[in-house]
């Protein structure tokens, strides 16, 4: 299965997607905050991100552009995956390169599926 890398600043966000994704026998890295999620994005290259918004420091929309853009992350997706549901916030999302959107609490077949639709 995929390596994903989960970039929130909450334990309990940490541990619910973790334990979703393992159960579904994907391996789990994570970061609790931007920075160190777009370090260990470069250091151990994941198939792919689910980065929330609201962090301290780097924010997730900014994390999301430092990936999308660098050449040597350009090509992991990033999932957003926050609580900010209004529509011009996945705008923003997408503009920053997000190749999806998902509002919490994350449904766990929509997690599933976007996951499989982009890592493959």
């Amino acid at each position: 299965m995929a390596r994903i890398l989960i970039v929130d600043d909450s334990p309990t966000e940490l541990k619910k997607i973790s334990t979703l994704l393992e159960k579904h026998k994907h391996e789990v890295l994570t970061a609790d905050n931007g920075a160190d999620g777009v370090a260990m994005a470069r250091a151990e290259n994941p198939d792919l991100v689910l980065m929330d918004v609201v962090m301290p420091g780097l924010n997730g929309f900014q994390a999301t552009r430092q990936l999308t853009r660098a050449p040597e992350t350009a090509s992991i997706p990033v999932v957003i995956v926050t609580t900010k549901d209004q529509e011009t916030d996945r705008v923003w999302g997408t503009r920053q390169g997000a190749k999806g959107y998902l509002v919490k609490p994350v449904n766990e077949n929509d997690l599933i599926s976007t996951i499989d639709s982009l890592v493959s």
